[in-house]
């Protein structure tokens, strides 16, 4: 039975590393958003009064009677059953919690152009936005993927993967990650990048995957937008 996977199409947020996880695994997937009348079958769900465990918002995913929300418990999920988690509970743990510092990098790029709301347009919180891009750039995105890089030289089974020998959904996070603030802050990346280039090169690395090069060459990959979570607004880029 395919994977069922809720998400709003035209943009690829948070739900690209969902995508990604099945797309490394060769997985059986349905994209239900964008197929006919996908938003509506989405939206649906989401309305449905007869589910005990209601996931709060997309992307959430069905695999028969199981329904997950939220993209690390996705991930988490998936990794056990696709081959994308090492076996070691420590280790097992040791992704998730990777996984999780990605989402919380995830939701400050997402506050750099929304930091007062995402009920407003970006162009009415454009002062605030400037001045929340400053700092990200500055000192968040160095001190994260600092991190990353700590993580890659520490890895006791080399530096070419965040955890244990083979690739991992956080590896693939980590790639979508650096995609993402290449597009939305090429200057400053293409300086902060040179500073990690364990991190540099693990990206090089996903993205030369066969099952990921065919799925970024293909129609399935949405093209990065000033709809989604990553956007490119270069008076943000300073």
């Amino acid at each position: 039975m395919a994977y069922e996977l809720y998400y709003w199409p035209g943009i690829q947020g948070r739900g690209e590393f969902v995508r990604l996880t099945l797309e490394e695994a060769g997985a059986d997937y349905i994209d239900i958003a964008r197929g006919a009348d996908g938003v509506d079958a989405l939206m649906a769900f989401l309305e449905r009064q007869d589910i005990v465990h209601p996931p709060f918002a997309a992307p959430f995913l069905k695999d028969g009677d199981i329904l997950i929300g939220q993209t690390s418990a996705i991930l988490l999920y998936l990794g056990d059953r696709l081959g994308l988690a090492p076996k070691d509970e420590a280790q097992r743990l040791w992704t998730h919690q990777i996984q999780l510092t990605i989402a919380d990098l995830v939701a400050e790029v997402h506050d750099t152009h929304h930091p007062l709301s995402g009920e407003l347009y970006y162009e009415e919180q454009k002062p605030e936005a400037l001045r929340r891009a400053k700092h990200f750039r500055e000192e968040r995105i160095p001190k994260f993927l600092s991190w990353f890089e700590k993580i890659l030289v520490r890895n006791p089974d080399g530096d070419a993967h965040l955890v244990g020998r083979a690739v991992t959904y956080a590896d693939l996070s980590l790639f979508q990650l650096v995609e993402g603030l290449l597009y939305a802050f090429p200057r400053r990346m293409k300086r902060t990048l040179g500073e990690a280039p364990r991190v540099a090169a693990l990206h090089k690395a996903v993205a030369q995957r066969p099952r990921i090069r065919a799925y970024l060459d293909s129609d399935r990959r949405l093209a990065f937008n000033e709809e989604g979570i990553f956007r490119h607004y270069p008076e943000l880029d300073g």
